[in-house]
């Protein structure tokens, strides 16, 4: 019989909160920015380790978008995206949709398409090399106003048919879903589909806002719907989704410790809740660095697991013959490893 650990690291499954920018691993920056001949605030890789230290979300997004100036070209994106990926194949992720922030980048001067098809040729190589799918979901970043995610939105468009949906990210207190309730019906209107972060730092009235507003279709991190009894049953009557991000809460000092992490009381309370790395180059693993940190807690089972699996190709937009070709993955997987 194998260890807990491990049987969970090999379940097949699938990423739902990867911020590809979040990826972005110090070495690369370091790579990118003698590539582009970008100046980084940083004389080495050591030094870009030690300002991880965060006591916050913004603290995070500070370095976050320092360290985004060095992806300048195609090639950067493709070949941020080909690190990643190689980390979903040994992590036995087969499924991933992907987080990026153009404005982020547009707000340099690198047009959107830059951004885009190289995100799609890093997907594509991902496909062929690792036989890993992946779907694009762009961000509109929440400390702007909802004017420019309309322009973003817009500068989108001769890529829809190859983006699966909008999400909602960046500083999240102080502004709230309902900040951006006509953008994300435009979104609705070309078809897409919708998320949002909501309850990470923001209270859980942003939850029940990115729900009755934004109409959200999938909930990312939603840690704060706890506090909210009567949310909570709504969130497991509707099977929402929840993509929750263990060690980025730990290191955003959403939870004081691994052990008071809330994905063992979300599970029985009967959330679908998924397990996810967020913006793993920053917060200290991919996947299966989360999996094992909240199996060494001792509070997850086995089944718990599986169905953390199952959770993470439930919520996410792939078809459903799709799901239940990977759901029969799990299942074999599981009565292989009894």
């Amino acid at each position: 019989m194998i260890d807990l650990a491990t049987f969970a690291a090999g379940l097949p499954k699938a990423e739902l909160h990867l911020h590809i920018e979040g990826s972005l691993e110090p070495e690369q920056m370091f790579a990118f920015a003698r590539r582009n001949a970008v100046a980084i605030p940083y004389p080495d890789v050591e030094a870009v380790r030690a300002a991880y230290a965060f006591n916050n979300l913004q603290d995070f997004l500070d370095i976050y978008y320092a360290g985004a100036d060095v992806l300048r070209t195609e090639a950067d994106f493709r070949e941020l995206a080909a690190a990643y990926f190689a980390r979903c194949a040994a992590d036995h992720v087969v499924h991933t949709e992907i987080f990026f922030d153009p404005q982020t980048h547009t707000a340099r001067g690198i047009p959107i398409g830059t951004v885009i098809e190289g995100l799609l040729a890093g997907m594509a190589d991902a496909q062929a090399e690792h036989g890993i799918s992946s779907s694009l979901i762009l961000c509109f970043l929440r400390h702007l106003d909802e004017a420019d995610a309309f322009a973003t939105l817009e500068a989108a468009r001769p890529w829809l048919d190859r983006i699966a949906g909008v999400g909602l990210d960046s500083s999240e207190q102080g502004h709230p879903p309902s900040k951006f309730e006509r953008v994300f019906a435009a979104a609705a209107e070309f078809g897409l589909k919708r998320v949002a972060h909501a309850g990470e730092e923001g209270p859980p009235a942003y939850v029940t806002e990115a729900l009755d507003l934004l109409k959200v279709d999938r909930l990312d991190h939603g840690n704060r719907s706890l506090e909210d009894p009567l949310l909570v049953a709504r969130l497991a009557r509707s099977g929402m989704t929840l993509t929750v991000c263990p060690l980025s809460n730990l290191k955003l000092c959403v939870v004081p410790d691994i052990d008071a992490h809330p994905i063992d009381r979300m599970l029985r309370l009967g959330l679908r809740a998924t397990i996810n790395s967020d913006d793993p180059a920053y917060f200290g693993g991919y996947v299966n660095d989360n999996y094992s940190a909240v199996a060494a807690s001792g509070r997850l089972t086995r089944d718990d697991f599986v169905t953390l699996a199952r959770n993470s190709f439930l919520g996410s937009f792939l078809p459903d013959a799709d799901v239940a070709r990977h759901l029969a993955a799990i299942d074999a997987y599981a009565a292989a490893h009894p």
